[in-house]
């Protein structure tokens, strides 16, 4: 670690001082899904117990407190003194050695060195957990025994730290570089210029040079196949654009179009020009989307300087990402080995190529008349055809999900964190600058781990697979175990887009019930350069460079940039979708991004390089700290705290703000639905919300006080009588309860046997310390119940309207955008698009039950 850094941020060093250890608990057995389950509360709120039973103890030797400290204070500098041994072990040596190993080879999903990659993250996770390697590497098919008591016992029986990687089988395709083909055709149809579709690998830039031909431009999903057709310019290919050229009366049938990147999801430029009757799409990097630094501005290309090295080529998915994520022949169910596989209706028909500048240049300057600058060339239809082949194999592939638990004292509520590890080449930036940001994430953990630490709850960690193709591994490890994560997650913690860092402004999107405690973690992490600001302060950075910038996209930068710090919804595009957008857990997004004054960012090309990322994206890796000790607090702060810190006050005044929009989106007033029983259903549940946020702050208060009372007092016979209601009413066996540490629960008052019923333990004639104990800890699992069930009081099982798949009803991936997000989805697209009056009355009716029935819910 940088030590004089360290020490400008006030950055705390751990000792070796050990932390203590906890005791071991009964082992909570699976609970009915049920809001209100005996079992679920009684085992959870025994865990609950257990784990601060001994913090109490153990803090005031750990932290040096006087015995007549009041204990809030001394379980704060409990938790202080956690986050500032975490905060202080990512170190940017380390996170540079990272991204050294795993940026500098190709790891395309399904390929061999992904395989590599995925054991080199097992590894990581035996080694920084203490986890034994077994003499068989736990690498395990998917649907097997093994694969699925792997993940099922992370929220049961699991005591100690464990790895495994989990196999999965989709179908995707790879391209052959000798059958790519972009020709333009003269008279007989001869072709008299043929693109190179080639990156030119700059030796100065030496992984870029090795692997220049290891991974050949091609689009994942794409159709196999021949297009010949006039070429047309369609801007950006967005649905807005497509229309724009039918209404002006361009007849796209029969057409090859060339579209810019940017402003959508580029599987959704195809799907919109297959709709409108073309046959093929070509889809180039266009520098006026590069902001400032441009060659035209006098900077020099890439390797030689920040500007784009105009050979650049952007690979990647053209799966329809609104329709559905993940295998596109296993819709809605796991892709294990054997399963029954059906005909996806969420990719192409027609083939799509990428292509570089040099190469869409030149076919702007021989076929439409020049360079485009603003939209003058729009809709521009060539007089010669051009000719296109995508030569691509789609087969059942498998890829490797590594994953690891670190099992809490309350095992059956978990916390998430994940990043995917395919790239599309090297992917220093994407998606390695996450995996290294994890990487650091994983060492923190461990060492406090190391050093005696266990969390409150289960932290699952995830290194996914096959994002890049369509967030497959992610999504098939989310269906195969829907009803685990829905009974047992609280939180998913993702890194932005999984890219930690390529510019110079720090983001994040997330549910809004996150969106204080982001701040709040970000507020408390020092900035990577700044020792006078933190992470929040970040928001505002700007790249380092100046210049003009193309007008258009000056006026959608502005759009999507606000002058106030903000943290918006999640849209696609990354890991969170299946858990968001189809299981209703709530989820969060960040990593540093580019602005207009930062080197261009060589998106899913040969130039996202080692090189790149240390001279221009994160020189000295301070950022790639920054994130992983933002990730690693924003974890802890899920794990630790005794009331879940999600805000649904907060979730709740956003509908407003959201039906609002959807006011501000409508084109003719008559297709408005009547709005006023949504906007009451809403007004209720921020009431129930508020009422929510009392019994939150008086329940860990209640909980607190009795703890303070319960401390004071010994009786060691009481115990005996918590385990034997425990295994005659709860089933829970001899040699499991041996787990449980007597010493640790000492504290715990006498009570008699009429004071503690044995078919009741703490019914509510129940007296003394421990009874009043035991019912605030029914309050405080209760409160949590509610709080985690939130997110998924959106979901309605009939989904949204032509994308099933998705069942969040208060957000999605834009249906013509992919990445950014539609808040109240259903109701907006009846509006906008469909222009359905009675559809619209239908999505408003069905919106409105949703909530009113979420808002009974917490008042419950």
């Amino acid at each position: 670690m940088n030590t004089e850094k360290s020490e400008k941020a006030g950055l705390y060093q751990p000792s070796e001082e050990l932390l203590p250890h906890p005791p071991g608990l009964v082992q909570a057995r699976k609970h009915s899904r049920g809001p209100v389950s005996r079992k679920f509360l009684v085992l959870g709120s025994f865990a609950l117990i257990s784990f601060l039973f001994y913090k109490v103890h153990s803090i005031s030797c750990f932290v040096g407190l006087k015995k007549d400290k009041k204990y809030s204070e001394s379980y704060d500098s409990y938790i202080k003194r956690i986050e500032e041994g975490y905060l202080a072990v990512p170190s940017t040596q380390s996170a540079l050695a990272a991204s050294r190993d795993y940026a500098t080879h190709p790891h395309l999903a399904g390929a061999v060195e992904d395989f590599q990659d995925a054991k080199e993250i097992l590894a990581l996770f035996q080694s920084e957990f203490g986890i034994p390697a077994p003499a068989t590497e736990p690498i395990y098919p998917a649907g097997s025994p093994e694969s699925r008591e792997a993940t099922l016992s992370t929220s049961s029986k699991l005591s100690k730290p464990a790895a495994w990687v989990d196999i999965y089988y989709p179908v995707m395709n790879t391209g052959n570089a000798d059958g790519m083909v972009v020709e333009l055709l003269g008279e007989s149809d001869q072709p008299i210029w043929k693109a190179d579709l080639l990156e030119d690998g700059d030796p100065r830039d030496d992984t870029a040079a090795e692997y220049r031909n290891s991974v050949p431009p091609f689009h994942g999903f794409s159709a196999a196949g021949e297009a010949i057709g006039q070429l047309v310019y369609a801007n950006y290919g967005t649905y807005d654009d497509y229309n724009k050229l039918v209404d002006a009366g361009v007849n796209l049938t029969g057409k090859v179009i060339l579209a810019r990147y940017g402003a959508n999801f580029r599987g959704l430029k195809v799907q919109g020009a297959a709709e409108r009757g073309a046959v093929g799409v070509l889809i180039y990097s266009d520098p006026r989307d590069d902001g400032s630094v441009t060659v035209e501005n006098g900077y020099e290309p890439y390797p030689a300087g920040p500007a784009r090295n105009p050979t650049s080529i952007q690979r990647g998915s053209v799966m329809y990402l609104s329709i559905y994520a993940g295998d596109p022949t296993t819709p809605g169910y796991p892709a294990y080995e054997n399963a029954t596989r059906v005909e996806p209706t969420n990719v192409p028909n027609i083939p799509s190529l990428p292509l570089s500048w040099a190469n869409a240049k030149l076919l702007f300057e021989e076929e439409l008349g020049g360079v485009p600058e603003g939209t003058k060339l729009n809709g521009r239809v060539g007089s010669r055809k051009v000719r296109m082949v995508n030569d691509v194999d789609a087969k059942v592939t498998p890829i490797w999900n590594t994953m690891a638990a670190i099992p809490g004292h309350i095992k059956d509520e978990v916390v998430l964190l994940g990043c995917h590890r395919d790239a599309w080449v090297m992917g220093a930036a994407d998606p390695t600058s996450g995996t290294v940001s994890l990487h650091e994430v994983v060492r923190g953990l461990g060492a406090l781990y190391k050093r005696g630490w266990k969390p409150l709850r289960t932290i699952v960690i995830a290194s996914w697979d096959a994002e890049e193709y369509g967030l497959v591994g992610s999504t098939e490890w989310g269906e195969d175990f829907a009803d685990w994560i829905q009974e047992h997650v609280v939180s998913y913690v993702n890194l932005t887009t999984d890219v930690s860092v390529s510019g110079s402004r720090w983001h994040t999107s997330a549910s809004p019930s996150l969106v204080h405690l982001i701040q709040r973690s970000a507020q408390d992490v020092p900035h990577p350069t700044d020792a006078q600001k933190t992470l929040w302060d970040a928001h505002f950075d700007v790249g380092p460079y100046e210049g003009p910038v193309d007008a258009e996209f000056a006026r959608m930068w502005d759009t999507k940039t606000s002058n106030e710090p903000r943290i918006g919804p999640l849209g696609s595009g990354s890991d969170y979708t299946v858990f968001l957008q189809r299981l209703g857990v709530a989820s969060s997004d960040q990593g540093f991004g580019n602005t207009p004054t930062d080197a261009p960012y060589h998106y899913h090309s040969i130039y996202d390089s080692q090189m790149w990322q240390e001279v221009y994206a994160d020189p000295g890796f301070y950022k790639h700290v920054a994130v992983a000790q933002n990730l690693g607090l924003l974890t802890l702060r899920l794990t630790d705290s005794i009331i879940l810190p999600l805000n649904t006050t907060q979730y709740a005044l956003e509908l407003d703000s959201y039906v609002d929009t959807v006011i501000e989106s409508t084109y003719r007033e008559e297709i408005l639905p009547d709005l006023f029983p949504l906007r009451r259903a809403i007004a209720k549940l921020q009431d129930a919300s508020f009422k929510l946020d009392e019994e939150k702050a008086s329940a860990e208060e209640a909980f607190h006080e009795a703890l303070k009372k319960v401390r004071r007092v010994r009786g060691p016979p009481v115990v005996r009588r918590v385990i034997r209601w425990v295994k005659e009413h709860l089933g829970i066996g001899a040699q499991e309860v041996q787990d449980l540490r007597f010493d640790a629960l000492k504290w715990m008052s006498s009570v008699t046997e009429s004071s503690c019923s044995e078919m009741d333990i703490c019914k509510s004639r129940g007296k003394g310390p421990l009874c009043d104990f035991i019912r605030a800890a029914k309050r405080v699992r209760v409160a949590n119940q509610k709080l985690t069930a939130f997110e998924r009081g959106f979901l309605s099982e009939d989904g949204i309207k032509d994308r099933e798949w998705y069942r969040h009803l208060g957000v999605a991936p834009g249906k013509h955008l992919g990445y950014a997000p539609t808040t109240l989805p259903g109701l907006t697209e009846a509006i906008v698009y469909d222009e359905d009056h009675e559809l619209a009355e239908y999505e408003a009716t069905r919106l409105t039950e949703l909530i009113e029935n979420l808002a009974e819910f917490l008042e419950v």
